[in-house]
């Protein structure tokens, strides 16, 4: 009784190892030891068409086989990838980024032709500097978004909001009209122009 439970223990404990803990051969080295064959040779006078391989083997010369980094594990019985080595981040801290780069906006439109101005930096930054551009011009600001980069202007009796959205560095600068579409054109495209003039970096 007693060696019956110990050989179903003994086989418990090697299943659950498996056989890539114990490292047995199971041929995926094989391809190693691989020959180079030649073409097939049809029979003299037979009418076959004239084959072309698709994949055609790749010449590989010597000194790159010789060079080439071993894929197998510690014992070379066995195909094996190596392990993945740790990143390396040279990620600048947040408290260290200069916050104050704030590229020189640029005038451009969307798809739709809707003129915005696209400005690169930190999103903050150039939030600040559209509202010091804005405070020299002479536009009523009725209102500001505490949420969100948003301000509504008034300019010759007409509402508009003011929106920046950014991607990753890249913020883009577009009028609306109070109910989210967007602003005339013309309107638009003076306003961003008048910001443009007036940016203080």
């Amino acid at each position: 009784m007693q060696l019956r439970f110990g050989l179903t223990l003994a086989l418990s404990a090697l299943s659950l190892a498996g056989c890539s803990s114990l490292a047995i051969k199971n041929g995926s080295l094989d391809y190693k030891d691989t020959t180079t064959l030649e073409p097939l040779k049809y029979p003299q006078g037979s009418m076959v068409r004239p084959a072309t391989p698709l994949y055609p083997a790749p010449v590989v010369e010597t000194l790159a086989i010789e060079n080439a980094p071993k894929l197998e594990n510690e014992r070379g019985n066995r195909f094996a990838l190596p392990r993945p080595e740790k990143a390396q981040t040279n990620s600048v801290p947040a408290n260290q980024l200069d916050v104050t780069n704030v590229s020189r906006p640029q005038l451009l439109r969307d798809g739709n032709q809707n003129p915005l101005l696209k400005i690169d930096g930190n999103s903050a930054t150039i939030w600040q500097y559209t509202l010091a551009s804005l405070s020299t011009l002479n536009h009523t600001l009725v209102g500001q978004s505490k949420n969100r980069y948003e301000v509504t202007v008034k300019v010759d009796q007409q509402i508009y909001v003011l929106r920046l959205s950014s991607v990753g560095t890249s913020n883009n600068l577009a009028v609306f009209n109070a109910d989210n579409s967007f602003a005339d054109q013309e309107k638009a495209a003076e306003l961003l122009t008048q910001i443009y003039q007036n940016w203080p970096a």
